[in-house]
């Protein structure tokens, strides 16, 4: 009998539940599916599939070394399964737990379906902190604790596979022959972008606790110096080379070091200057397994609310904008070219290099969404599109956040003006994204529009020929966004609908009251 385990965003052989039980129960017959309904939603891009391709090279390796070859049919779900069963003795399908986007929900809904139908066991497994079916968000802190503390599973250094003969019987027309040794994946627009595979998580986890992590709590705001500040673990959480479990006791291990050698060291003025730097890595470290769990938080969001990824939180939102958003003005953002320096970097960044800082993030979401008065949901999918390290749960929770239309958030309006004074003081990363601009004197980065004709004429530029003027005005954008999301977020108060959001979503470690401001 084989038990198929049934690989999705959880590309690794580490602490992972299904394949411990599985191995446990006997054969094991491990399968990969490409999807040709995942590959073309609206919110994947080859930048995507480039780095789950990488994930699997090293995914396939490992398994044939333990003695089952991954399977990678391609097909639509549950047909490839159920063309399987009809050649193979599958008796239970293995898999972790997924939020994913609406496909993939879609998809899990009809396998779960189906496998009742055949009258086939499915064994599926709480993949992070994020609990299916949960009744409330009382206590969901503890149980998260309760997880990420709880023992790793254990990784099997030998695993019964198929036999030839049954591989033999694999339908062909679901398989694509697969090298191990292909060559990473060229994305066109992209000059920067991570690797994935599980090696590769494991080099950044290491590096970022012994090395890069020190300024993780003051760094990870700015977009030039959180390249190397932040753990840069995310697009590995997203497609499982890592467990957000693995992060978590990794970082907490490190922790415990910290506070021997802090114990150990003497109060003496020769100590100070080491002191001072086990206190940064301490409180930097407490960040961290701080965004640890706020990635669970939002993800949790989706997952009991799935609707979430295409409506609003509160419904009084869903007309403010328009779902056909201005092209001229969507354009202008997705390609940097607004005319607000700091936010044209940043747009500009990330389509080359697949990342942002969650600050920078947060503003172009804003600036999107209160200066350019477009729809969350296109101006999200853009950046969906360009994140490699794309969570659904995440990504539309935080898209409604930063947006203004939870109901419960406090309404934040990011001035791109003000953020790069805080953020980019020196102008580094606008010159490095806008090129135009880099010959201006730091001073005139804030505002090119307001620098003095005679010195864009000295430095060889023209504002409104080599670099735009602002696609839109900076004060009565802010004024009008600010009176009217502020007006709506009241009107959800009365009408009892932020109360009902926090009910369902809210974190209780601030009372609704606080989180209704």
């Amino acid at each position: 009998m084989l038990q198929l385990l049934w690989f999705k965003r959880d590309l690794r052989l580490h602490d992972h539940a299904p394949l411990a039980a599985a191995a446990a129960a006997g054969r094991v017959l491990p399968v990969y599916v490409h999807e040709p309904e995942l590959l073309t939603t609206t919110d994947h891009d080859p930048r995507h599939a480039a780095f789950v391709e990488e994930c699997l090279q090293e995914l396939r390796v490992a398994l044939a070394e333990r003695g089952a070859p991954l399977l990678e049919p391609h097909g639509v779900l549950p047909d490839v399964f159920e063309a399987l069963c009809e050649q193979l003795p599958i008796t239970a399908i293995y898999a972790h737990e997924e939020c994913g986007n609406g496909t993939s929900y879609a998809r899990d809904r009809r396998v779960r379906a189906w496998a009742r139908r055949r009258g086939l066991a499915m064994h599926e497994f709480q993949g992070s902190g994020v609990v299916r079916r949960l009744a409330s968000r009382d206590g969901w802190h503890e149980q998260w604790l309760q997880h990420v503390r709880a023992p790793r599973a254990a990784t099997p250094l030998r695993i019964t596979g198929a036999t030839a003969d049954e591989l033999s019987r694999v339908p062909q027309q679901f398989v694509a022959p697969r090298n191990a040794s292909t060559p990473p994946m060229h994305v066109p627009g992209m000059v920067e972008r991570q690797t994935g595979g599980r090696t590769h998580a494991e080099r950044l986890l290491g590096s970022f606790l012994q090395e890069r992590g020190e300024h993780y709590r003051v760094a990870m705001s700015s977009p030039s110096e959180a390249i190397d500040a932040c753990s840069r673990l995310s697009p590995h959480l997203t497609w499982g080379t890592l467990s957000v479990r693995e992060a978590y006791q990794a970082a907490r291990g490190r922790a415990a070091q910290l506070r021997d050698e802090l114990k150990g060291l003497g109060r003496t003025a020769s100590n100070l200057s080491q002191r001072e730097t086990l206190a940064r890595w301490q409180q930097s470290l407490v960040s961290f397994a701080s965004r640890i769990e706020w990635r669970d938080h939002f993800i949790q969001k989706l997952e009991s609310e799935p609707a979430l990824e295409y409506r609003s939180y509160a419904p009084i939102f869903d007309n403010v904008w328009s779902l056909e958003p201005d092209a001229e003005r969507l354009d202008a953002w997705r390609e940097g070219r607004t005319g607000y320096p700091l936010v044209d970097a940043c747009m500009r960044s990330v389509h080359a290099t697949g990342w942002l800082t969650f600050r920078m993030r947060a503003m172009v979401m804003s600036f999107a969404s209160h200066y350019l008065w477009l729809h969350w949901r296109p101006a999200g999918l853009v950046l969906a599109r360009a994140f490699t390290d794309y969570e659904p749960g995440i990504h539309w929770m935080q898209c409604q956040m930063q947006a203004g239309v939870t109901g419960i958030n406090t309404i934040r309006i990011y001035n791109p003006i003000k953020q790069a004074a805080e953020h980019d003081a020196a102008g580094d990363f606008v010159r490095r994204w806008v090129p135009e601009l880099s010959a201006l004197p730091t001073a005139d980065l804030l505002r090119p529009w307001d620098a003095p004709p005679l010195m864009q004429q000295m430095h060889g530029m023209h504002i409104g020929r080599d670099y735009p003027r602002p696609i839109v005005p900076h004060e009565a954008s802010y004024t009008h966004a600010r009176d009217t999301l502020h007006t709506l977020k009241q009107a959800a108060q009365q009408q009892g609908v932020s109360r009902r959001v926090w009910q369902q979503h809210g974190s209780r470690k601030t009372p609704f009251n606080a989180s209704t401001r």
